[in-house]
């Protein structure tokens, strides 16, 4: 099994290289390689985020800067995970499916997330150790290499764990975009540049619905939704 973290502090992994981990390293049931993607930054001052378009809080990191550290470790075997609050939570079943991996490549978001163009490009499926968010998705990529490292063969004998997961409520996060305006063929949405920022809210909780439906449906229970909300999910529905 290989593991190949994209993050900004690769120096948050070395607890993870310790004790069980560590020893099935030293026998080469497994690798874990530290990409920082901040060395894929471009800027002279190594600048790998930037605003958020349509206004809001905090900055986003870069899909280009992203993309590139991604592709410099990519393989046929390669299956990309984004530790993401909005993505399924881990569990038992989950952990023993990924131990059947050859090559996970983790991406560590920071700030306010990543754009969602390079996310939607490279990633295969988002991952939540719980509907809570942290700095950052290094400690849920740590939580991922050890609970999966446990059931890689060789690494512990007769021994199995199991993960529970929280549940929550409200709505998932609509999507985000920063620069550049096009990326891969695939532009920021029109309305987010408008400038109009009733338009803008009104997308945004659009969808946010959307994405929590697709996602996470059994969130939506505890949303109150409009009449028109619930049309909309209706027509979500009858789309199948």
């Amino acid at each position: 099994m290989k593991f190949d973290v994209l993050t900004l502090f690769p120096e948050m992994f070395e607890p993870v290289k310790q004790s069980v981990i560590g020893r099935a390293a030293q026998k080469n049931l497994l690798e874990i390689n530290l990409i920082n993607i901040r060395d894929f930054s471009k800027d002279k001052h190594k600048k790998v985020d930037d605003t958020v378009y349509g206004g809001g809080a905090g900055m986003l990191m870069k899909p280009d800067v992203v993309y590139d550290a991604f592709k410099s470790v990519k393989s046929e075997k390669s299956k990309v995970i984004y530790l993401s609050p909005q993505g399924k939570k881990l569990c038992q079943s989950k952990v023993e499916e990924l131990a059947k991996s050859e090559h996970l490549i983790l991406l560590c978001g920071h700030y306010e997330g990543i754009d969602q163009r390079v996310i939607d490009k490279i990633v295969d499926e988002e991952i939540s150790i719980g509907d809570y968010v942290l700095t950052g998705g290094e400690i849920p990529a740590m939580v991922l290499i050890d609970s999966v490292s446990r059931y890689i063969d060789g690494v512990i004998t007769g021994e199995s764990t199991s993960e529970e997961s929280f549940s929550g409520e409200g709505l998932l996060e609509y999507p985000q975009y920063t620069r550049p305006e096009e990326f891969e063929g695939m532009k920021v949405p029109e309305v987010l540049q408008s400038g109009h920022h009733e338009n803008i809210n009104k997308w945004r909780r659009k969808e946010a619905i959307r994405i929590t439906y697709q996602k996470r449906p059994d969130l939506l229970e505890k949303v109150n939704l409009t009449d028109e909300e619930k049309k909309f999910i209706e027509e979500l529905e009858n789309k199948g």
